[in-house]
């Protein structure tokens, strides 16, 4: 017989550690609105998730890990139990993740020992964190850089969810990943982190002119800026890396582990392409692309950026999973003395023909409270400062 998840008892109960919230930051059960760590909108840095943490906002089975607190934003790890699913679902207005799983559940997963996630499956799995947040914190996801890298399609869902990745303000309660590897199987284990959540305090305006002003003062893209809505970013096909351009995902390799690092032969399972002299790329459709930008970037340390993922203006595929950049990032200050974003694309039903400098997205920033005392690239296990073309962790090149 099928059994149905069993979530109620442990997604939101009192098992979690720094559930219980110091005075005066509770009110009636609930998190008062006044942060006593800082009060400015914008987006929270370490410090603030870690007082939130404290405070009971972010609770978990087991207390946060090294490196998981990162400079702004905070890595969401596996928890013990998935679901392989027959379809990606929303709960809905009026449901949760734990009602619906049993409609739409094939069987069920022990990852404590580790298991396997066949690609083209969809799985979901309970987080080990959850949130009682205060009324004027919301949440917004994203995959880790290593996790987009793999062509690992990655949302994360909370109850009551009509949209993907989003945590409404003072949501409380369990949260849930939705995985799908698309190209490479993975094992995977209970603690694995393939997403992000950054929380913000808003809302928060920036505008065009603001990032103009931002661009000129901090040089946050090399060479002349095109900012409307963000600042465009355009693909590199002509000589990124001594003539490498980028690298196409073969189909049928190997199992990764998500958790080795420099532990795979990247040409058992990449190709590598070079530059042609059209300086054009074909792109076919279901097939899974690494190529890098020709702007370096800088993310100052007061500021986080997203990369928009998808614009249906610049052509018929989606660009960049994992749209994160924290504080420092390409920062001179951090080591980084700029960076290329590394793009995960992969084109939809019809082939498409992609153009040396040819916009392929757009960077948006947002303001932090306040800085962190870390940035990217300062003692925080990060993978991709000063990166050019560059596949994820796990490979040797």
């Amino acid at each position: 017989e099928q059994r149905g998840p069993r979530l109620s008892s442990t997604a939101c109960g009192g098992d979690f550690v720094g559930c219980h919230a110091p005075d005066p930051w509770v009110k009636q059960g609930r998190m008062s609105r006044s942060d006593p760590h800082n009060a400015r909108p914008g987006i929270l840095p370490a410090a603030g998730l870690t007082a939130l943490s404290e405070a009971g906002a972010i609770r978990a089975v087991e207390p946060l890990a090294p490196g998981q607190v990162q400079p702004a934003s905070l890595d969401l790890r596996l928890g013990a139990r998935a679901w392989r699913v027959r379809a990606s679902f929303l709960p809905g207005a009026q449901a949760t993740v734990a009602g619906k799983l049993p409609q739409v559940s094939l069987h069920e997963l022990d990852l404590r020992g580790g298991a396997v996630f066949e690609a083209g499956c969809v799985y979901v799995v309970e987080l080990m964190e959850a949130l009682r947040l205060p009324e004027d914190i919301a949440g917004i996801a994203n995959p880790k850089s290593s996790t987009g890298r793999l062509d690992v399609f990655t949302r994360l869902i909370c109850d009551r969810a009509r949209e993907f990745d989003r945590v409404p303000a003072g949501y409380d309660g369990p949260l849930f990943a939705e995985v799908s590897p698309r190209t490479f199987s993975l094992l995977v284990r209970t603690g694995s982190r393939l997403n992000q959540l950054r929380l913000r305090r808003g809302p928060v305006t920036f505008g065009d002119e603001d990032l103009r002003a931002l661009q000129a003062r901090a040089r946050v893209v090399d060479g002349e800026a095109d900012i409307d809505q963000g600042i465009a970013l355009t693909v590199d096909l002509a000589n990124s890396v001594g003539g490498r351009i980028g690298y196409r995902a073969k189909r049928h390799a190997g199992l990764i582990d998500i958790d080795r690092v420099n532990a795979y032969e990247a040409l058992d399972y990449w190709e590598p392409l070079t530059a042609r002299p059209n300086q054009t790329l074909v792109l076919d459709p279901n097939e899974f692309y690494i190529l890098a930008s020709r702007e370096a970037v800088s993310i100052p340390p007061d500021f986080a950026a997203e990369m928009v993922p998808y614009n249906p203006l610049v052509g018929e595929f989606r660009v960049h999973y994992a749209g994160f950049m924290d504080p420092g990032f390409g920062y001179a200050g951090a080591g980084g003395k700029g960076a290329r974003i590394v793009l995960e694309v992969r084109s939809h039903d019809v082939p498409f023909i992609l153009e040396h400098g040819q916009i392929i997205g757009r960077l948006i920033f947002e303001p932090l409270t306040e800085a962190p005392a870390l940035v990217y690239g300062q003692g925080l296990g990060s993978h991709y400062q000063a990166q050019g073309l560059k596949l994820s962790k796990h490979f040797r090149v």
